[in-house]
């Protein structure tokens, strides 16, 4: 009977994995994609912009399939998830990143794997257990110590590191609490309701960026790399990150995010010519073994 439960266990996780590896797939781009907009784009812009965007694309998917309408206690977990994915983490970001470099964000960014985890505990009523903080610690501090080597790290602590400490804290209650609502509506219904949610505060703020704010480098990467983060980062890797966390669990799914720093790493070495060292072998093989740790905890 044992066995039979590890089996079906086993074919549920499955599931949840290569949906949220998709999904840090997809997110892995989006501090090089920032990066590359806010250089030719409005900050305020980029990050309230691709939210409309989003926005439009998640009222067009909504009406298509005939999603009903969310309860009343529903839109009030949906106005969190909005603040957290939609409004936080993109404002945070894109102001941070039009003074640092995508390499030194996926510093902080290593942190936001342990904030999904202890949102997942406040909010979806996880209890992980004491193997998968120990391995979870052990991929974090893995994943700092290799950006902190191979040149993520520049400088001292300044104030774009404090707006990188807010997304992660933001991001993390976000993504916990759509992966907990996800289990009701659905991954791709959780992230489209909460882009509509957010509606009324970003069309104002990207009409009056637009108003007001500096354009003066837009050239083709800029609005490929916006168009990228309106499309992919807020809409479509939204589908599968919550689906896998609606199915895998939100702490244990929300680990493979360990992988997404040395990803950062790597476009922002390719796209970027930002340099990132060869000890990137070694430290994805200690996240491998982490995020392995963390799937078979309880």
């Amino acid at each position: 009977m044992r066995a039979e439960s590890n089996v079906i266990e086993r074919s549920r996780i499955t599931p949840g994995l290569l949906l949220g590896s998709l999904g840090v797939l997809a997110f892995s781009f989006s501090l090089p994609a920032t990066r590359v907009a806010v250089a030719g784009l409005d900050p305020w812009f980029v990050a309230f912009g691709r939210a409309v965007f989003a926005g439009a694309l998640a009222l067009a998917y909504l009406g298509f399939t005939g999603a009903p309408r969310p309860s009343r206690g529903q839109l009030r977990r949906l106005v969190v998830v909005a603040l957290g994915v939609v409004v936080g983490f993109p404002l945070f970001t894109s102001l941070a990143l039009a003074t640092q470099t995508a390499s030194h964000g996926a510093v902080v960014i290593a942190l936001l794997p342990a904030a999904t985890a202890v949102f997942a505990v406040l909010r979806a009523g996880e209890r992980p257990s004491a193997l998968f903080w120990l391995a979870s610690g052990g991929g974090m501090v893995a994943v700092v110590a290799f950006v902190a080597v191979s040149g993520g790290v520049g400088g001292g602590f300044e104030a774009a590191d404090l707006l990188l400490l807010a997304s992660v804290l933001v991001c993390g209650m976000g993504y916990a609490e759509g992966g907990a609502l996800s289990r009701q509506l659905g991954g791709a219904r959780t992230i489209c309701w909460a882009l509509v949610v957010a509606l009324p505060v970003t069309v104002p703020i990207t009409g009056a960026s637009l108003a007001v704010g500096e354009f003066t480098g837009v050239n083709g990467p800029s609005v490929l790399a916006f168009g990228y983060l309106g499309l992919v980062s807020m809409f479509l890797g939204f589908f599968a990150w919550y689906a896998g966390l609606a199915r895998g669990g939100v702490a244990r799914i929300g680990q493979v995010q360990l992988a997404q720093p040395v990803l950062t790493l790597l476009w922002s070495a390719v796209l970027l010519g930002e340099t990132a060292g060869p000890a990137a072998v070694g430290v994805a093989v200690i996240v491998l073994i982490c995020v392995a740790l963390t799937q078979r905890a309880r």
